[in-house]
């Protein structure tokens, strides 16, 4: 997830191999080895039964999971939330339950439904009406995908889009993807849990079991060691399926199921720099057989490794109300979970041209001052934020120094920015000249050329400038190589979102392997995305009705500032649980006192 979900002191780091063994796999003892081997050989007959299983049978699996997971979500977000040094009032805690058990009980319920559909012979793309974008691109609606979701949701939209030359009637044929050959197995594959939010995990599990035929060996981050009990008893129908077996432990457990011959694929979310100790080693000697183009790991892997996400902010005159919003949209990005998100938004691109610049950042200080404070919660983020600040001595400094703010204009050197993730509370700011599609263009161009990574981009507009752009906007986001791509929202809604993509931009490769390989969630089983779109309103309700935006939906409660989040948040977790038209009314009650 980034640049210290899976360091490499603590990984999974690994010089060993099927038939070698490295000095950290030596360092086990026999008595590990043995727990780890016995969990391995209930993988094996797990992945066989997988194999045999019927679909309707897989899909009671799934629903039963679902009812195990909404018997742990107080327990699971109370966790969370001591992990992270939360306070139990904070209304930041309203994190822990929306990107906790919500959004996993969101995904394995929606994965449910889709195995249940193919079971019954029925594609899970039945019925979508499906739509196009620039570069024969067919694109697939994905949220929202219920009646629920489109009031729950109201005024935001995502799809997904198929790589270039994907048809429709391919998109629906091939929707499925393990489950369409449920007998051909994939082994067991291991996960490499990441250390920062608690349903990555269980979802990376989940769509390796369904998407992937593969039962699978989690190996918790110790980040997230106190979690294992909640996930244990969340997760307890694939468990005794022996679908699912769970272990801590730190490099010499990682290096010894990674390289293990009974483990058929790796899927890590991590750092590349991680990534790449996993692959080829580490040391010298991983840097050698890096450039030879001779991996240690002899098996596949996929990843999910974070970057550096820009947040593309196009002129136009914007009202008090709207700069102040909109600020408070920026700090989220990347406050939200202290900064500790692969997806956090890391530099603002703003037109220098742009009248009101000086206004905005006028808020965006404000916003980046007055967001609830927190503890720096993740390992390494007070050296990281340290080493942001001695590259740029001039950076501004708010909430008693644990935020900085890096404005860059002149003959400023912003590569340090624009090349390392820096999951801390550093935020960055540049500034490219023109309006209008000529700094759109001018900062895509910049973002895909120079920044690190491609998992997802935000962009914030005023929508009279998208409609005026018109094509042009759309070719824009066509030519954004990123895999989820935020209009007016946040990335992180992509993450939410099931029934959406989530992964690098297609294309990399483990020798340069920048924001990952492959994607997951996904829960409609959707073969070949490209990217996900997500498109929110500009402004909250009411004032988005009253200038002209058909959108219902309140502050988000995913706002660092949003002051009812945590119960908010509990409350979705509960819908979530178990959908109702009934509980729409509390819910949207307690949104409104944002």
């Amino acid at each position: 997830m980034s640049i210290a979900e899976q360091t490499p002191p603590d990984v999974n780091a690994s010089t060993a191999s099927p038939h070698t063994m490295s000095p950290r796999t030596t360092e086990l003892s026999g008595a590990v080895r043995d727990e780890l081997d016995a969990a391995l050989h209930d993988l094996v007959d797990g992945a066989a039964r997988w194999a045999a299983m019927p679909l309707t049978r897989r899909a009671e699996l799934l629903a039963a999971t679902h009812s195990a997971m909404a018997g742990q979500a107080k327990r699971w977000a109370i966790r969370a939330r001591d992990i992270k040094g939360l306070d139990a009032s904070s209304p930041l805690v309203g994190e822990e339950w929306i990107s906790g058990p919500y959004a996993a009980l969101a995904g394995v319920g929606t994965l449910a439904h889709s195995v249940a559909a193919l079971a019954a012979g029925t594609s899970p793309l039945a019925g979508i009406r499906v739509g196009t974008a620039p570069g024969n691109r067919v694109t697939i609606p994905v949220l929202p995908h219920t009646a629920h979701e489109a009031v729950l949701l109201h005024g935001f939209h995502a799809e997904v889009w198929l790589r270039p030359g994907v048809t429709a009637t391919d998109a629906v044929k091939k929707a499925g993807l393990g489950e369409l050959n449920p007998t051909v197995s994939g082994g067991v594959g291991l996960v490499l849990g990441a250390g920062n939010i608690t349903s990555i995990p269980p979802l990376d599990v989940l769509y390796e079991i369904v998407a992937n035929n593969r039962a699978v060996i989690l190996k918790l981050n110790p980040i997230m060691a106190g979690m294992m009990s909640v996930y244990l008893a969340a997760l307890e129908p694939l468990v005794t399926a022996k679908l699912l077996r769970v272990v801590q432990g730190g490099a010499a457990e990682g290096s010894y199921l990674a390289h293990n011959a009974l483990v058929d694929h790796v899927h890590i979310t991590g750092s590349a720099a991680t990534h790449d100790v996993v692959v080829w080693g580490p040391g010298a000697d991983g840097a050698a057989r890096k450039a030879a183009g001779t991996p240690l790991l002899n098996k596949p892997i996929t990843s999910e490794l974070g970057g550096v996400a820009p947040i593309i902010i196009l002129p136009s005159r914007w009202t008090a109300h709207d700069l102040r919003y909109q600020a408070e949209h920026v700090a989220t990005m990347r406050l939200h979970n202290g900064g500790y998100n692969c997806i956090a938004g890391q530099i603002v691109v703003l037109s220098a041209d742009w009248p009101q610049k000086a206004e905005f950042l006028t808020e965006l200080a404000a916003a980046l001052e007055r967001t609830p404070a927190r503890p720096a919660w993740y390992p390494g983020s007070d050296s990281r934020m340290s080493a942001a600040a001695v590259c740029y001595p001039n950076a501004q400094r708010f909430a008693a120094g644990t935020r900085l703010l890096v404005s860059i204009t002149g003959e400023q050197d912003a590569t340090y920015l624009q090349t390392t993730e820096t999951f801390s509370p550093v935020l960055g700011v540049i500034e490219l000249p023109g309006s209008g599609q000529v700094f759109l263009d001018g900062a895509v161009a910049t973002v895909n050329r120079d920044f690190l990574g491609t998992l997802g981009a935000n962009l914030i507009a005023d929508p009279s400038v998208i409609r005026k752009l018109g094509r042009g906007f759309r070719t824009a986001i066509a030519n954004l190589e990123y895999g989820t791509i935020a209009i007016n929202a946040w990335t992180g809604l992509g993450f939410l979102t099931a029934t959406a993509s989530w992964g690098a931009f297609p294309g990399h490769t483990i020798d340069n392997v920048q924001s990952g390989i492959g994607v997951v969630h996904n829960a409609l089983l959707i073969d070949s995305p490209e990217r996900t779109v997500v498109t929110g309103p500009f402004r909250p309700f009411p004032r988005s009705v009253a200038h002209g935006e058909f959108a219902l939906f309140p502050k988000p409660p995913w706002f660092v500032t949003a002051r009812s989040a945590q119960k908010t948040g509990a409350l979705l977790a509960g819908f979530a649980a178990k959908p109702s038209w009934a509980k729409l009314p509390a819910i949207f009650l307690s949104a409104f006192r944002a």
